[in-house]
This record gives structure tokens, C-alpha cells and sequence, in this order.
């Protein structure tokens, strides 16, 4: 995204949602393909202290817990150069108070040394009932007040509000009109954004702007079993089997017994998505961003049939099957981007229920869930099953519905490593339509086999280059060395 490191630094006082934006913003920011981390200035706080004792300790004339507090932010500021600068992380969300023109100063020259973009992300609330709800929501599960009972923990957490509020200097239009921010007013009814300077920050602000704390639930399922679920088939615009559209129906008495309110219902363009949802007998909205990862060549194909006919594309997408592209279609990382357009409006509404497909379901989960990119294209979403998805505090509680109907089970888990007996030799000239692909998509760094291949595509222009395939993929597949793919043009 860019090659300067980006530096987000929260503003606000306690329990104005500040620690709920980082982690919304990271986990949003790690599933669109940027490394980003949080650093909680209150966890390094707790680390030093071990036990809080009350809010005593935040008062602005406790010189010792200031020392402490100034020591904890330092040392939350070192990590961050360590992941920003060493580690290769492209973000970092540095979540304290941040409530001082002075405390923000010296945040402002550490990234100056260090060269990274600043952009504030400043929590302003004055509704008591927002404060109030995030207090018993968040705050009473704090490790601050494990052994405290309710009434005391809030008594002593409005207190220590009140110990930021005498010092808090929010940022001002004028006095800080050079610096990049965006303040988010009575979470999300007004905003005001300020110098964005980069794709990273307007990435940021367009999400910040449709993030919402309304209570609601988010219902995702596949489509009932199609015909070709059963033949093993993936892919392809079938529609649905007998089983499958028993699970609609089914699924019709489900959300007739949830009784949930104005709910929405969105599906693919696809057949067997389109055909669910008729049966349902409600109103719903079709999303082309929605349709299933596209399979290219291999549409409509077993996967034996692929390991058969496509050996080297089996094995290479098992190598990193997040990555890996179909010959003419798409990859997992493709299809999160298509997405993403689909996680804001999800992120905007209330009820929704998503009819989709086994791909498409893993990278909405991944997002809301916390999955990595190594996880995600592993997740289980069986057929005629529907997953509940509710936003607590910092995540989301998950509740999986059966429905009883019977379906083909079509989970493919990760391949085992580990080396393999088998030995199988094949002809390159199979590969001819994909030769164009070979320096990107070839590019592995494996132990295993190693061969020199140098073949002609269909206009003229020869490739070379070492293959690389791990033994543990599928087979330990071996290459005659120096394979020819002969042409009209081959010298």
C-alpha cells in the first residue's frame, strides 16, 4: 500500500470506545492485506503494575503513576518501531488516551525519527447512556476489577475519568489544522475529518465512517446443496438438488422462528444462491460481488480431475491456497478485495442474512472472526447450516444452527506434511497454456525437486526457470531434466 509505515494514534477519554476501534480497524486492515498490530498502552500499564488498587493512581498530581504511565507508553512506543521497522509491519494502532497536546507531541517526533505517517483517530461522547452501556459492556471485565462487584468498579472507573478530564485538550481545528485525523463524534452521528494524505488513511476514514454500535445479528449460510455439490463437481451455475431444496425450506421455519426484525436478505447471482432464497417467499437483493470464487479451467471439474489432468496447478495451490490463482479466474486473495465492498455494507446495516458460497463464506468469517490468511481458505462451512454472527465488545459470539437436512460434505482439509512414497513423472507440455504464468506463479522456494524448464508458449517467446515443488504436497512429483516443449519457433 505504501512504502511509508503508518502510525494511528487513538485520542479520547476512558470508555469512549477507543480500544473497540483499534481492534475493529486491525482486524479490517489485516483482512484487506495490510500487516497491521495493535498496542494497548493499558495492557503494558497492567504488566508493570500487576494490581490495580483504584483510581488513585491516574490522578494528575500522582507523580509516581505518572512516571509509570509516561514508562508503559514508551515502552508500547519501542514495540511499535520494533513491528513498523524490523518486522516489516506496514501499520501499527497505538491505543492509549493520548489525552495531551504534549502527549501527542512526543508521538509526533518519535515517527518523525523514525519515519512513519501519523494519523489520529480522536472518540469524542457526551451521550451518558453510550458511556454508561460501554462501561458495564467492557469495562467490568476488565483485569482492573476481577475481584470487584459492579456498583464499586463503576463508582471507581467514573472516577478515574474524571482524573483525564481536568488535563484532556482534544484536538482543536485550528491548533492542530497540519495534522492528519479524523474525530468521530457520539459514535458515528457527526465526523470530522482533517489532512488525509495517503490511500492507508482514506482506507481508514471510509471505514471508520461505516462502522456502527447498533445491537443486531448477521446470519451467513451456503445455498442448498446443488447438483453439482453431488457429482463432486466445483464451480459451475446448477441449481439446486432435492435435498437442497428441502434445506431452503427449512430455512424458511428458521427465520420465521428467530422472528427477526426488518431483516435484510442478500444472495449471489447464482442459481443455486437465487433458488434458496425464492423459497424463502421474502424479498432479497442479489450481489455479483457475492458469486463464488471463480475456478477458471477447472469450472466444473472434480478434484481428481484437476490433480490428473493439472497436476503442477494441484500441487501449487496447496502450496498457498490463500494465494494461488486459477488459470483464468481467482484467488482467495482476490475474491477478499471483490468482498470488501460487501464488509462495509454489512458493517453499515442491521439484520442481514447472507446466502452464499463455500469460498465467499470463508473470507466473510476470516473478517469477522479474526482469521488469518493462512486459516482462511481452510475454514468449515458445511452445507445446510446456518452461522449467527453477533458484535460484542471486541468480536463477535458465533452460534452455528443445523438444519438437519443431509448434503454432500465438501471440506477439503489443509494436505499433511510430510513426505511421500509415491513417485509420478508427467508431461510438460500439458502446462502450454499456463507457460505465461511460470515466473510469477512458479516462484517457490522448496526444498524438494529442482529442474531446469524451458518451454515455448503459443507466441513464440521462450521461459526458463527453476521449478520448485515440496514432496508433501500431493505426490513427490519428478521432471525430466531439461524438458523441451517443441514449437515452430524453437531454436
Amino acid at each position: 500500500m505504501t512504502n511509508c509505515p503508518t502510525l494511528i494514534v487513538t485520542v479520547g477519554l476512558p470508555a469512549r470506545g477507543k480500544t473497540y476501534i483499534s481492534k475493529k480497524l486491525t482486524r479490517y486492515l489485516n483482512w484487506i492485506g495490510v500487516p497491521t498490530k495493535e498496542f494497548n498502552v493499558g495492557q503494558y500499564r497492567r504488566e508493570c503494575l500487576k494490581i490495580y488498587k483504584s483510581f488513585e493512581f491516574f490522578r494528575p498530581d500522582n507523580e509516581e503513576g505518572l512516571k509509570i504511565r509516561r514508562q508503559c507508553a514508551l515502552s508500547a512506543l519501542n514495540d511499535v518501531r520494533q513491528y513498523l521497522s524490523v518486522e516489516g509491519g506496514q501499520v501499527a494502532v497505538f491505543d492509549a488516551t493520548n489525552t495531551t497536546r504534549d502527549r501527542r507531541k512526543t508521538i509526533i517526533m518519535f515517527a518523525e525519527q523514525n519515519g512513519y505517517r501519523v494519523f489520529f483517530v480522536e472518540s469524542v461522547c457526551e451521550d451518558p447512556e453510550v458511556i454508561a452501556q460501554n462501561i458495564v459492556q467492557v469495562k467490568l471485565g476488565n483485569p482492573d476489577y476481577i475481584d470487584c462487584n459492579s456498583d464499586e468498579a463503576i463508582k471507581d472507573f467514573m472516577k478515574r475519568i474524571k482524573c483525564y478530564e481536568s488535563s484532556y485538550q482534544p484536538l482543536d481545528e485550528v491548533l492542530d489544522r497540519d495534522l492528519s485525523y479524523i474525530k468521530i463524534m457520539d459514535v458515528g452521528r457527526r465526523y470530522l475529518v482533517n489532512r488525509v494524505v495517503d490511500h492507508v488513511q482514506s482506507r481508514i476514514v471510509y471505514y471508520l465512517m461505516n462502522i456502527h454500535i447498533t445491537p443486531r445479528s448477521i446470519y451467513l449460510c451456503r445455498h442448498g446443496e446443488s447438483d453439482l455439490n453431488i457429482k463432486g463437481r466445483i464451480g459451475g451455475d446448477s441449481g439446486l438438488s432435492d435435498r437442497g431444496k428441502e434445506f431452503a425450506k427449512r430455512l424458511r421455519n428458521f427465520l420465521q422462528e428467530q422472528n427477526i426484525k426488518n431483516l435484510k436478505v442478500w444472495t449471489s447471482q447464482m442459481k443455486r444462491t437465487i433458488q434458496t432464497a425464492e423459497i424463502l417467499g421474502v424479498s432479497y437483493e442479489q450481489w455479483k460481488s457475492l458469486n463464488e470464487i471463480d475456478a477458471g479451467v477447472c469450472e466444473e471439474m472434480m478434484y481428481e480431475e484437476i490433480q490428473e489432468r493439472y497436476p503442477l496447478e494441484f500441487a501449487l495451490r496447496d502450496q498457498d491456497k490463500y494465494r494461488y490463482r486459477y488459470p483464468k479466474g481467482e484467488s482467495y486473495e482476490d475474491l477478499v478485495q471483490r468482498l470488501e465492498p460487501v464488509i462495509m455494507e454489512l458493517e453499515r446495516q442491521e439484520n442481514v442474512l447472507v446466502i452464499c458460497h463455500q469460498a465467499v463464506l470463508r473470507c466473510l468469517l476470516a473478517y469477522f472472526l479474526d482469521k488469518t490468511a493462512d486459516e482462511l481458505p481452510y475454514l468449515k462451512c458445511p452445507l445446510h447450516t446456518v452461522l449467527k454472527l453477533t458484535p460484542v465488545a471486541y468480536g463477535c459470539e458465533v452460534e452455528s444452527f443445523c438444519l438437519s437436512v443431509d448434503a454432500v460434505n465438501t471440506q477439503r482439509d489443509r494436505p499433511e506434511v510430510g513426505v511421500t512414497s509415491s513417485t509420478q513423472t508427467f508431461d510438460l507440455t500439458a502446462f502450454s497454456p499456463f507457460l505465461f504464468r511460470i515466473t510469477g506463479l512458479w516462484s517457490l522456494e522448496r526444498h524438494n525437486t529442482y529442474s531446469n524448464i524451458y518451454c515455448s508458449s503459443h507466441s513464440g517467446l521462450a521461459v526458463s526457470a527453476n521449478l520448485s515443488v515440496s514432496s508433501y504436497l500431493t505426490e513427490n512429483v519428478s521432471f525430466h531434466s531439461h524438458v523441451h516443449c517443441p514449437s515452430s519457433s524453437d531454436p
